[in-house]
């Protein structure tokens, strides 16, 4: 039996900075509502809603009433920043499966307007082995695998600088992004140390925002008012929950699903033209990038030198500005998927932030502390 292809048909942002004025809920509505109009789709069409994030004990269920939705699919997937990739490859199945037709997957977050209102959590599970004795989460995690990487490997603090100073020339390329100034690698070098050796600059924003994703079955279509961006391979793995337990340091879960994603979609490393990878510190994409396959262990400082991945160059990468330079608030992966459909519909076309000829996408999102990895191959329609 064919099964039918799901593709992303509508995406959108919500309102991305500071916005106090805005809660979860009206994050998440606003980026619904503005996907669903891109794709000239109504409400009523919706039949699935996946949702990760927000204040409710069931946040897809207070969206679906606070939009009047009555959805027959429901799912509540948080694994942290890769929660959304997990989401489409869920939906991609249930409609592949023949279960649900259209399904929105919703994101929206006051992270930094509730910074000054948020409470300490409890420590739960091996937490309480860590965080009682001094380790910030998540940077501290995140620290403890720079310091391992660059012992093994020879890396240095000048190659993690190189991720964050051409993610800023991407970001310099889009008015939405929060930090457009230039930046050079002493300036990521001379930003205060936050937990060593990540500094300041080698750390994601703190901002407000959402976004959401429309994704609908094939047969649907030539109905829609938007180019339709296939998805084509996903995978997802878990290593471990907290720092203490990742089997390995240096690599992640994208090892598994990296490959398994290539694997169903038919293609190599080599066919990929947009890489979106998710960039809570600069030491997420080196680490990344190797588990990924695109390089070998050591390799990625080297990959990202040059420009490497900055507009105009071989392997251009976050091309919004990424959690590093254009938004982060809380849980990224969601903006991705975002970008990555943007660049294969080729919405930028005649200015420099398209990439030229882009026809297949890598979004790949972490959550947790390197703890959950969510890999998704994008084509265009």
């Amino acid at each position: 039996m064919t099964r039918r292809r799901a593709a992303i048909v509508g995406v959108a942002e919500s309102e991305l900075g500071k916005t106090p004025h805005l809660t979860v809920l009206s994050q998440q509505a606003q980026a619904t509502k503005a996907a669903l109009t891109e794709a000239g789709l109504r409400r009523d069409d919706v039949d699935a809603l996946f949702v990760a994030g927000g204040w409710s004990w069931s946040p897809a269920l207070a969206l679906a009433e606070y939009l009047g939705m009555r959805p027959r699919y429901l799912d509540g997937t948080n694994i942290g920043g890769s929660s959304f990739e997990a989401h489409l490859g869920h939906a991609t199945a249930a409609i592949e499966a023949g279960v649900i037709d259209v399904a929105v997957i919703a994101y929206g977050s006051t992270q930094r307007s509730d910074r000054s209102r948020n409470q300490p959590r409890p420590a739960t599970l091996t937490e309480q082995f860590e965080r009682p004795y001094g380790l910030p989460t998540p940077v501290g995690a995140y620290a403890l695998a720079a310091n391992r990487y660059l012992h093994e490997h020879g890396v240095t603090s000048e190659q993690l600088a190189e991720v964050a100073v051409s993610t800023r020339e991407w970001a310099r390329l889009n008015p939405q992004a929060y930090h457009r100034d230039p930046l050079t690698v002493d300036e990521v070098l001379a930003s205060p140390m936050i937990c060593e050796p990540l500094r300041k600059l080698d750390c994601c924003l703190v901002t407000d925002g959402g976004g959401a994703l429309v994704v609908a079955a094939e047969d649907r279509w030539p109905d829609l008012a938007t180019r339709p961006v296939i998805v084509l391979g996903h995978g997802e793995a878990t290593t471990h929950n907290t720092i203490a337990n990742m089997p390995d340091l240096t690599v992640t879960g994208a090892a598994r699903s990296g490959p398994a994603a290539l694997e169903m979609a038919g293609v190599g490393h080599d066919d990929i033209d947009v890489l979106e990878i998710y960039d809570s510190f600069t030491i997420t994409v080196l680490l990344t990038l190797e588990s990924l396959g695109f390089c070998k262990p050591g390799e990625a400082g080297a990959f990202v030198a040059g420009g490497r991945t900055a507009p105009g160059g071989e392997a251009p990468m976050n091309t919004n500005g990424g959690g590093l330079s254009c938004t982060h608030p809380g849980m990224y992966g969601i903006f991705l998927l975002i970008e990555a459909t943007r660049q294969l519909r080729h919405d930028f076309a005649g200015t420099p932030r398209q990439v030229d000829g882009a026809e297949l996408a890598l979004a790949h999102g972490t959550g947790g502390v390197l703890s959950s990895t969510s890999t998704i191959v994008l084509g265009r329609g």
